[in-house]
């Protein structure tokens, strides 16, 4: 093997971004290295396997994809790609109910029409595909387009087919805003709001109304229901996306971290490899672009020397948001199965409050009285930025539906005691924590039990002697395990109206160009919509590297229709 290699595409991380982003280029006919730091690829749709034939899933563990262009684009079929389908009925799925400090609060039919309407249900045919295709899988318009209600392309979505929806107030709403509009009940309108915070749009922000309601039905609509999962749960889609990459041609190395990006005049010219390394130290050349499928502070302040960039930008990059938050995640193996309390008979019974045979607990928000409620818990994740000061009664959580239990996982049919579903708490970013960086990880013990705690408030089974196993991850303990997730977990940035689409994370990086020439970037922290989406951000991406000559891909590819090209480049629309 030659010392130094040549490829018209490099790509730095192997990720799900950088992966799909090498299968899409390498469809196209381009060579392909894909440089990864870990010793495995995948990121966040990694399992982890604590004890033999116990896989629990740390970080990406729910499906925003089915709307996806890649499915079709990049024929995932052939590589293995398989869905373990659970078509529930919308309007049936939501008849559980939402859980408060009281007990099962019900969903009335305005909250379950309000949330079909505003979701894409109602229309004749239902829209919801190109609705969700429009909010997350189109690229930010050129810098020259001024962006209005005309050319947003949810809002064109709406006019088409819900014109009501499009009102002047509806760019300045907060979700809150939109959901007392259209729904009825305060704990359906909390449980969203939750669902959101911990989706990537808030729902106290300003601005983002429908992105952040949208992110919260993207799991259930386009899934026909009870959120449908990948076979294998991400771990196993990101496995046919590895597989679609290699079968096209990447070449991929891993246990390979990335050093420098060689800059020469102004224009990225490949990469050099730490010493480290498995190929320690080696020059990775591209003959078109680079590609940092890493956060941006990997990417600008690390891997870029400060002569290559202007102060400006420079400070612009450190001055990116991460007020989001980040994700404190829990798994338990308990002897008997963790069900939900006397309160909440309803969900025991329910098809969406538990999973398999044995009925473990599964699927909801607790507590959700008031919003109220949720601002304490705002505060004290974003404002104080501290451990919990909330007495663990009032700490608001969520039970994923967890993949753990389909057939096809092995602990689906585990003999020995019982794998819970994952808990999900938000809590500060580590790098924002006022009590220290490691401040979670030196707690963790008594953040446990206060987990437990809190969680018992709703759920038997968490008592000492039933637990076999509490396994959780810090939001440091993520963002060592993958260490391009900056702020501890997939959402990245904030997505909030100053940070968004159009000026997602700044203008200058919106359209995942760089201030270098064959520069791009393919990361959650720095693209819209963010790593939730999987395949949008290589998707977007695609429109600017065929806007800018780089790829040229064949009858396969169609772009977004509410795509506009920039002036003076090629369009990515075929001819």
């Amino acid at each position: 093997m030659a010392k130094d290699e040549r490829y018209d595409i490099v790509i730095i991380g192997g990720g799900p971004n950088g992966m799909t982003t090498a299968a899409y280029l390498a469809k196209c006919g381009l060579s392909v290295c894909v440089l990864e730091e870990r010793v495995e690829c995948g990121g966040a749709c990694e399992t982890v396997e604590p004890i033999p034939g116990v896989r629990i899933y740390p970080h990406a563990m729910l499906m925003y994809a089915a709307p996806a262009p890649g499915f079709e684009q990049l024929e995932l079929h052939k590589y293995g790609f398989r869905m373990a389908w659970n078509p529930v009925d919308m309007m049936k799925s939501l008849t559980a109910g939402n859980t408060t400090t009281q007990g099962v609060s019900p969903i009335t039919e305005k909250d379950a029409m309000g949330f079909a309407k505003l979701g894409g249900l109602l229309g004749q045919p239902p829209f919801t595909q190109e609705l969700m295709r429009a909010a997350f899988w189109c690229p930010p318009h050129p810098p020259e387009v001024e962006v209005t209600d005309e050319n947003t392309p949810y809002m064109q979505v709406y006019k088409k087919y819900q014109p009501d929806v499009c009102t002047e107030e509806l760019h300045e709403w907060t979700m809150f805003e939109l959901m007392d509009e259209y729904f009825e009940s305060e704990p359906f309108k909390v449980t969203m709001a939750f669902a959101a915070w911990a989706s990537g749009a808030a729902g106290h922000w300003e601005g983002v109304a429908i992105p952040a309601l949208l992110s919260v039905q993207l799991l259930i609509l386009p899934n026909t229901g009870k959120l449908s999962i990948p076979r294998g749960g991400l771990h196993g889609y990101f496995h046919a996306i590895h597989r679609c990459a290699v079968a096209h041609g990447t070449v991929v190395r891993t246990a390979c971290p990335v050093e420098e990006i060689i800059v020469q005049d102004g224009r990225a010219m490949g990469v050099r490899l730490r010493e480290t390394a498995a190929i320690g130290g080696r020059k990775i050349w591209a003959n078109k672009a680079v590609i940092a499928a890493v956060d941006y502070k990997q990417t600008f302040l690390e891997m870029i020397g400060g002569e290559h960039l202007d102060p400006s930008f420079i400070q612009k990059v450190k001055d990116i948001s991460l007020k989001n938050g980040t994700l404190y995640v829990t798994t338990f193996h308990t002897r008997k199965p963790i069900q939900w309390n006397q309160r909440f008979k309803a969900m025991q019974e329910s098809e969406t409050g538990v999973s398999g045979p044995a009925k473990v607990a599964s699927g909801g928000v607790y507590p959700s009285d008031s919003r109220e409620l949720y601002y304490e818990n705002v505060a004290d994740c974003d404002a104080r930025k501290s451990l919990p000061t909330l007495p663990p009664e009032k700490l608001m959580w969520f039970l994923t539906p967890s993949q753990a239990f389909n057939p096809t996982d092995c602990q689906g049919q585990y003999r020995n005691g019982y794998i819970s579903a994952a808990f999900e708490v938000n809590v500060p970013v580590p790098e924002y924590q006022i009590e220290g960086i490691d401040a979670q990880d030196k707690e963790k013990a008594k953040l446990d039990a206060y987990m437990r705690k809190a969680f018992s408030q709703a759920l038997d089974g968490l008592e000492d002697g039933n637990i076999i196993h509490h396994w959780s991850a810090t939001g440091r303990e993520v963002e060592f395990r993958n260490t391009g997730l900056i702020g501890g977990t997939w959402c990245g940035s904030r997505h909030c109206r100053d940070q968004s689409w159009t000026r997602r994370p700044t203008p200058e990086l919106a359209r995942y160009r760089t201030p270098i020439e064959g520069l791009y970037t393919c990361h959650q922290t720095t693209g819209h919509p963010g790593g939730l989406c999987l395949m949008a951000i290589p998707y977007n991406l695609m429109h600017i590297l065929i806007e800018d000559g780089i790829a040229q891909p064949g009858k396969w590819w169609y772009p977004s229709p509410y795509y506009i090209p920039q002036k003076e480049k090629v369009p990515a629309i075929p001819r």
